[in-house]
């Protein structure tokens, strides 16, 4: 059975940009599962199954309705257990759980700010009043003031990745000589920026720009089906 994903996405529904469903859908083409895109502009998230969340991404597999990108990983280790791991076992759901923080604490912020007004720009209109309006009072002021100092802070975003960087050194993955669940949580982050902004966040030289390369040629080039911003 086909599993319905329901993605988000600005004026080009062929487009989807979000990095937690950009997760799903790295996970599930790791698992080798037939799935269809539902695009899902921002104003119609509400109305996804029912209301089942307040956010994308969600799957229907079946009868069975899972939110969240983390449990939808989750859910389908457990549901589909003889096709390719996500996590590799207990550790790796719980390594999983750092990388994930690490990410949205780190990555997300500065990629997010830096975007802003690239996203913006690629919404229909009635997306773009909500965008700006709910943005706008998530940082307490005007989405050009917030992206407007994306240069500056490159250089202090680019060293925050030493980690990821160092770790690179030994391994061609985070989840060692094949990726795991982890590798596609940051690989979301970057993909979300490189499908909605022509700002150039990763130096071509970068340890991490050539792993986020091999995640973009994944799964027949997955990552690598939409056109770079």
């Amino acid at each position: 059975m086909t599993i319905l994903l329901y993605d988000l996405v600005g004026a080009d529904a062929a487009r989807p940009f979000s990095p937690h469903c950009w997760k799903t859908m790295m996970c599930l083409a790791h698992k080798g599962l037939d799935y269809r895109r539902v695009p899902t502009p921002f104003t119609s998230v509400p109305s996804v199954e029912g209301g089942a969340s307040k956010t994308v991404p969600v799957i229907r597999d079946g009868d069975k309705v899972v939110a969240d990108s983390f449990e939808i990983a989750l859910y389908l280790d457990d549901a589909y257990p003889d096709l390719p791991t996500l996590f590799g076992g207990e550790g790796g759901k719980a390594m999983a759980r750092f990388i994930e923080r690490w990410s949205q604490l780190t990555i997300h912020p500065y990629l997010g700010a830096a975007a802003l007004t690239d996203i913006h720009a690629r919404l229909a209109p009635p997306d773009q009043a909500y965008f700006r309006d709910s943005r706008e009072k998530r940082y307490g002021k005007p989405l050009e003031h917030v992206s407007a100092p994306r240069e500056e802070g490159l250089a202090a975003f680019r060293a925050s990745l030493e980690p990821l960087r160092n770790m690179l050194t030994y391994q061609p993955f985070i989840g060692g000589k094949t990726p795991l669940y982890p590798d596609y949580v940051v690989f979301g982050a970057f993909q979300w920026v490189r499908i909605m902004s022509p700002f150039k966040v990763l130096d071509d030289n970068d340890a991490v720009s050539a792993w986020f390369g091999r995640l973009l040629d994944l799964h027949d080039g997955l990552g690598r089906s939409l056109a770079a911003a």
